[in-house]
């Protein structure tokens, strides 16, 4: 008898996998289920170890960083109103360092190499002293090279001084993340050398005999400027095993319940660069917090949870009975998977992974809304004769846009390089599209060229949208302009100035930055005086998201909701969009602004945040 039959049989014999014969074969548990709490640490002087080891992930051993021997990280519980003292401890043979994420800390104590302090060295000890200002729902995660991507993560809840407006009975920290058994440092040298390496999901020739994908028209015009409609995410489920709790889906890690609880779930995305769309089939979410924040309970029946977002929910299962957790990754090239039931050892079915979402031409920046004749759901183009191309993103002055680059592909569309003209396009109609795509690959030249200009920018505020590929899937998708702020905001004043920063990259080089300048050209920080107001707009010009944290602070989410704003430390700026938010600058010091996919924040997007005291600017 094999091994997965002596564990199968195990497994039935703990009394819930009578229905392992409905999971796919990447699901089936090889334990009756993980029902272990995470490691937890409390009080006011806390040691975190950093070190080398392995873990066991779905029967396989892998390498990784963990932090007192746990892959999470100890669970730190805290409360609203104490000072804490971590001794961290690196035990590791190079530099490390553990960023609080959405705490609101001394800058001195935010974590971050070279901006904030030098970093912990090996073998050495760094204390970290500051009061708890808040509660919630939060992670720490180190911030040195691609530590993160192999284990240095860790949860933290913050209970408040005062009574939780949030009742429920029982709760469950549930970590998501991502795993490779491929080093962090290769897969990024894999992505520079050929950015699709990952994806396994291509369109094919098959494929279109099926049915399946594009019509063969839209292949042959995305074709023809040279994007890819599947490129959704950069690492994906061929590499990446996909944690719940630092266990795989075979290893059907479980939370318990009674039945009638209510249950409190925090969700925390501290992958390195997993986008996930989160559901429990059979169960409705009420979601009560999002990074931290109480918000208006909304009922939904599924999120999704860029990386470094948190979101706490309330679920109500009234029967006796598993329920899957599902953490679907964007692509749909996996999924995390966890159980809630009311007993260790029970199953219950795991849905297939839904059909892999395609990038449209709102993705690329294009509002196709009010076009007849257009299929928005594919991207065909069929409604784009006649457009006026003098709105179309980037332009020379003369109306030549051979140097426009479309969602970061770095590539200038064929046909174009004289007349401007889109194949299967003729001039003088009356529409009026954006495309919003710049070419910064050149970022030197774009930064101190004034003739290399935007056309008639027009971003997309898509806040009122589900994410990538949860547009027609049938039931309630949270939004961003569904949450509401429990409380009335701090800081209500109307903003003092306005700021543009565009997320921009070169998809052919995998060169990622905001404004066109990477990290590593060392440019002046962006400059924001003590307690000014101001709103800032996210505008996106490349075909992929990306959630954008800001250190040391949070942010009103511009979204319609007044005084009642959503306050958030990361949002996801969805492909061709704009996310406006308006930010109170309270915090002095330096402050890292990154995007928290850890292959782009590696690769460029990354700056610095400096808010100064008025007097230094008399």
């Amino acid at each position: 008898m094999s091994r997965r039959q002596v564990m199968r049989g195990a497994a039935v014999a703990g009394g819930g996998a009578a229905l392992l014969a409905h999971f796919p074969a990447w699901a089936q548990p090889v334990s009756s289920g993980i029902a272990t709490p995470l490691a937890t640490v409390s009080g006011q002087d806390i040691t975190l170890r950093i070190a080398r080891q392995t873990m066991m992930i779905d029967g396989r051993l892998s390498r990784a960083i963990g932090v007192n021997g746990t892959v999470p990280a100890p669970l730190i519980r805290l409360r609203e109103g104490q000072n804490v003292r971590f001794h961290v401890v690196n035990d590791l043979d190079e530099d490390s360092s553990i960023h609080w994420h959405g705490l609101l800390v001394p800058t001195q104590f935010d974590g971050v190499p070279g901006i904030s302090f030098p970093g912990i060295r090996p073998r050495s000890t760094f204390l970290y002293e500051f009061p708890i200002r808040q509660s919630g729902t939060y992670w720490y995660h180190s911030h040195s090279g691609v530590q993160e991507q192999l284990g240095h993560y860790g949860p933290i809840v913050i209970d408040p001084a005062g009574e939780d407006p949030v009742k429920y009975d029982r709760e469950h920290v549930i970590v998501l993340s991502d795993h490779s058994q491929m080093a962090a440092t290769a897969i990024l040298r894999k992505l520079k050398q050929q950015p699709g390496y990952f994806n396994y999901q291509k369109q094919t020739l098959a494929g279109l005999l099926a049915g399946k994908g594009q019509p063969l028209k839209d292949r042959l015009m995305w074709g023809g400027m040279r994007m890819d409609p599947t490129d959704i995410a950069d690492v994906t489920g061929s590499t990446y095993t996909y944690l719940v709790n630092g266990h795989g889906p075979q290893d059907n890690w479980t939370a318990l319940f009674t039945p009638g609880e209510r249950v409190r779930l925090r969700f925390i995305n501290a992958s390195a660069m997993t986008t996930f769309n989160v559901r429990i089939p059979g169960l409705k979410l009420t979601i009560v917090q999002a990074d931290g924040m109480n918000v208006r309970p909304v009922e939904v029946d599924e999120f999704q949870i860029g990386v470094a977002e948190t979101y706490d929910a309330i679920v109500t299962p009234a029967d006796d009975r598993a329920y899957t957790l599902v953490g679907e990754s964007i692509d749909r090239s996996g999924m995390a998977r966890a159980t809630l039931a009311p007993r260790a050892g029970m199953a219950a079915a795991v849905p297939p992974l839904r059909k892999r979402p395609l990038a449209t031409m709102k993705d690329m920046g294009m509002d196709m809304s009010g076009m007849s004749g257009t299929d928005h759901g594919s991207g065909n183009m069929a409604g784009m004769q006649g457009m006026d191309h003098a709105a179309m993103g980037h332009a020379t002055p003369g109306g030549d846009m051979a140097g426009m680059e479309h969602g970061g592909q770095g590539q200038a569309m064929p046909g174009m390089e004289q007349s401007g003209a889109m194949p299967g396009m003729s001039g003088g109609g009356g529409h009026d599209m954006s495309m919003n795509m710049r070419d910064f690959s050149n970022a030197a030249q774009v930064e101190k060229n004034p003739g290399v200009q935007t056309i008639s920018p027009m971003p997309m505020d898509r806040t009122g949208e589900p994410g990538q590929g949860l547009e027609d899937v049938g039931h309630k998708v949270l939004v961003y302009r569904d949450l509401v702020a429990l409380d009335r905001n701090p800081d209500v004043r109307a903003p003092d100035r306005s700021l543009d920063i565009h997320l921009t990259g070169n998809m052919e080089r995998f060169m990622w930055s905001f404004d066109g300048v990477k990290m590593s050209d060392h440019m002046e920080p962006i400059p924001f005086l003590q307690n000014e107001r101001v709103r800032v707009n996210l505008i996106n010009d490349t075909m992929m998201g990306h959630p954008i944290h800001i250190h040391g602070h949070f942010f009103e989410m511009v979204t319609g909701h007044g005084d009642h704003a959503p306050r958030k430390h990361t949002v996801i700026v969805q492909p061709g969009g704009k996310v406006t938010f308006d930010l109170t600058a309270d915090a002095v010091g330096d402050w890292a602004f990154h995007c928290h996919l850890l292959f782009h924040m590696e690769a460029g997007m990354m700056r610095v945040v400096s808010v100064r005291p008025r007097e230094e600017q008399a």
